[in-house]
């Protein structure tokens, strides 16, 4: 009985120590819960910044040779030797490739000799023309003495008549003859290959030994740049950004091969006629840029940077912050737009851990900053780009948390 009665007093004595411990811990837990639930909002903000701001129209181009010349032949033949090849430098009138003029140079000869033959022929007519002159003459004379008849007469006037139409059938196969000459002797002179321009080879298409046909077009043999210190970039602007783009603009590239350099120019010329590949409608703006050490090759791929807009020392913010709008004013009907050029706008400014409405006028954006034309702000102002905290009606359930034993 006794070791019973121990035993139960034991077991009460346990029972109070239990349960004061878990009041104890559901004192802390409420505290806790009631500090977390008044706990204030944190932000995340961003300064009100003085300086300046650039707009810019990213684009993508080719970077090309401003004069480049596609040379071609315009005869048929076998190449027979190479003068130039890939990255030389030709001056205008050098010899750069040769065709085997055999074949031509026949043809020329062929013509030579139609022409004499044709130049003997009208030597002949001219001896005929003159016989049949002075028996026309003699005809007219023994006709007048009725020494002939009329008919004698008018023979030897036929006659006269059909060697002065021989004459000039002569004389014509002769001009004839002497164009065909001219031509062939163009086509000789066309088997020397000849560079148009000064400049470099960037392209060679032949070999020796190859065969050129130029039956339908003249076929490209050297791709000659006239001048790869003056370089320009074809780009294709987007539609929606061409209207900002302008005659006179700086612009600012890269390319693959110097991701590092940047390379500056300027838009030379924007060109009306679009370009729609896949329902997507580009415009080519050309940048002419200054390329003193033969850095930039054709063909590179060039993104570009057109500025559009420059504004020094203005008052600007984060374009963050025009995103931001509190909870209340996310659910509101009026709520204003943001980041509207030249519209009021609202921005909200942290002073004294509460948020402040700042009605603004916003100008040119960059992307990642924004010119207040006319606002309540000034450098180094606190505007609001998020909240990372949360309020004591947005946390939790509203119940304790729960514990176990």
């Amino acid at each position: 009985m006794r070791n019973k009665g121990k035993t139960m007093s034991w077991f009460q004595g346990s029972k109070k120590w239990i349960l004061l411990v878990g009041l104890f811990l559901l004192v802390i837990g409420g505290a806790a819960f009631f500090r977390n639930g008044k706990k204030e909002a944190e932000y995340r903000t961003a300064k009100v910044e003085q300086g300046g701001i650039t707009a810019s129209v990213s684009a993508t181009g080719k970077v090309n040779a401003r004069v480049t010349v596609q040379v071609g032949s315009q005869v048929s033949g076998t190449i027979q030797r190479l003068f130039a090849d890939f990255n030389s430098q030709v001056k205008k009138g050098e010899i750069i490739a040769q065709i085997d003029p055999s074949l031509l140079g026949a043809q020329v000869e062929q013509a030579k000799a139609r022409l004499a033959n044709n130049e003997a022929n009208v030597e002949k007519a001219q001896v005929v023309l003159a016989d049949a002159k002075r028996n026309l003459r003699r005809m007219e004379a023994l006709l007048s003495q009725n020494l002939i008849s009329q008919s004698e007469k008018d023979a030897a006037q036929t006659a006269h008549d059909s060697a002065l139409a021989g004459l000039k059938a002569a004389e014509t196969q002769v001009a004839q003859d002497r164009a065909s000459l001219k031509l062939a002797e163009a086509n000789l002179r066309y088997t020397t290959i000849v560079s148009p321009v000064d400049g470099i080879v960037i392209s060679r298409n032949v070999d020796v030994g190859q065969t050129v046909a130029a039956s339908l077009q003249a076929p490209t043999l050297f791709t000659i740049a006239q001048d790869l210190t003056e370089m320009q970039v074809d780009t294709s602007v987007d539609e929606a950004d061409i209207g900002k783009v302008a005659i006179g603009q700086e612009a600012e590239f890269t390319v693959d091969a110097y991701p590092d350099t940047p390379f500056r120019g300027t838009v030379q010329d924007i060109y009306n006629q679009p370009l729609v590949v896949q329902n997507v409608v580009t415009y080519d703006a050309i940048i002419r840029v200054k390329n003193p050490d033969l850095k930039l090759k054709p063909g590179m791929t060039a993104n570009v940077l057109v500025k559009v807009g420059f504004r020094e020392n203005v008052l600007k913010l984060p374009n963050a912050a025009l995103r931001y709008r509190p909870e209340k004013a996310a659910s509101g009907a009026a709520a204003s737009p943001k980041g509207e050029k030249g519209r009021p706008n609202e921005i909200w400014v942290l002073k004294e851990g509460r948020e402040i409405a700042v009605p603004v006028t916003l100008g040119l954006s960059d992307g990642n900053f924004t010119e207040v034309v006319a606002g309540d702000l000034k450098p180094g102002d606190a505007v609001i780009t998020e909240k990372i905290g949360k309020s004591a009606r947005g946390q939790g359930s509203g119940r304790p948390p729960s514990m176990r034993f």
